[in-house]
């Protein structure tokens, strides 16, 4: 018997059109003679499901289902393609674990954990992985630039605490451009983290559970054409995205081990991709997304082809990881 599958996404951040992207994907490559595929919109607005001609039919909350004509649809298994709130960061999987619901991501605790940058930071320290020198500062905090100039030096990174796809990021190389990187990522969240630059090469690594085992996915270089993998880089073609990577063996090696011992680390399940720069051959740990983008440009979908794992077979995977 098919199973029904839920597909969320849209979410209430700034990353919603990006999800949307990502979950039609991942609805136009499930295997429809295992599954019966559904995409669910959740808005702040609305949840709604759509069918092919874009009907909307409601959400019952209760439960998670809806009435197609004089049938209730229940759903055997949620695929989250939510990027940032409230897929991302647990609060919608802390729902469906109410419910019994499978779904194809960690734990919403680890979902939680591992939304906020510097909760993640200081797990992954106690594990002896190498990160950036880093401030935290919370709206309202007092703001003395040349403290944390001293302490993370300049050019240095200031980003919102919890959030994606590179919004509310800058780049500063002066005590004014500090400021105003600030007042930047406070418009994406009300507590922001500032790191040290680090100068090297920089690689994403996306680690799953794949056939019941954790899998280091093939490396993908990033190259951007801006100052840094920004928005534009990320999404607007203004980087290259090189797999596999143009690192050495060693240092390949290195930063699989690395990678797969913070997946463990961080009690991961599911999709993860995480970033990581060389200094002095050593990958230091930038972030990790455990709802990493799936759209046909999206760096993970990249790797997982070049492992010779095709969108059908890894979303099928994900679904099968779900449901034991």
């Amino acid at each position: 018997m098919k199973k029904n599958i839920a597909i969320i996404m849209g979410g209430y951040s700034s990353e919603v059109n990006i999800s949307l992207k990502s979950g039609n994907v991942v609805y136009n490559h499930l295997d429809t003679e295992k599954y019966t595929p559904y995409r669910v919109h959740i808005l702040k607005e609305k949840w709604v499901v759509l069918d092919d001609e874009n009907t909307e039919y409601q959400i019952d909350k209760n439960d998670f289902s809806f009435v197609l004509g004089d049938k209730k649809i229940t759903f055997d298994c949620v695929f989250n393609a939510i990027h940032g709130n409230p897929g991302e960061n647990g609060m919608i999987l802390s729902y469906l674990e109410l419910l019994n619901i499978p779904h194809t991501s960690a734990p919403f605790y680890q979902m939680a954990l591992t939304f906020n940058k510097r909760d993640t930071l200081s797990v992954v320290k106690e594990y002896g992985i190498k990160t950036a020198i880093s401030v935290y500062l919370n709206k309202g905090d007092v703001i003395n630039a040349d403290e944390i100039i001293a302490k993370v030096g300049l050019p240095c990174f200031i980003k919102p605490n919890n959030a994606g796809s590179s919004y509310g990021i800058s780049k500063a190389y002066t005590n004014e451009e500090v400021l105003q990187g600030i007042e930047t990522a406070y418009k994406e969240d009300s507590s922001i983290l500032i790191e040290s630059f680090l100068n090297g090469t920089e690689v994403s690594v996306g680690v799953i559970q794949y056939k019941g085992a954790i899998k280091v996915l093939p490396i993908t270089e990033i190259v951007s054409e801006n100052d840094f993998f920004d928005y534009e880089a990320k999404y607007e073609g203004k980087s290259q995205e090189i797999t596999p990577a143009r690192i050495s063996s060693e240092a390949k090696k290195r930063v699989e081990e690395v990678a797969k011992k913070v997946y463990k680390a961080l009690n991961m399940r599911g999709f993860s991709r995480a970033e990581y720069i060389f200094v002095n051959d050593e990958p230091h740990f930038l972030e990790i997304n455990t709802v990493p983008g799936m759209t046909l440009q999206s760096i993970l979908p990249q790797q997982a082809n070049a492992a010779g794992i095709s969108l059908f077979e890894l979303f099928d995977n994900s679904i099968q990881m779900a449901l034991k």
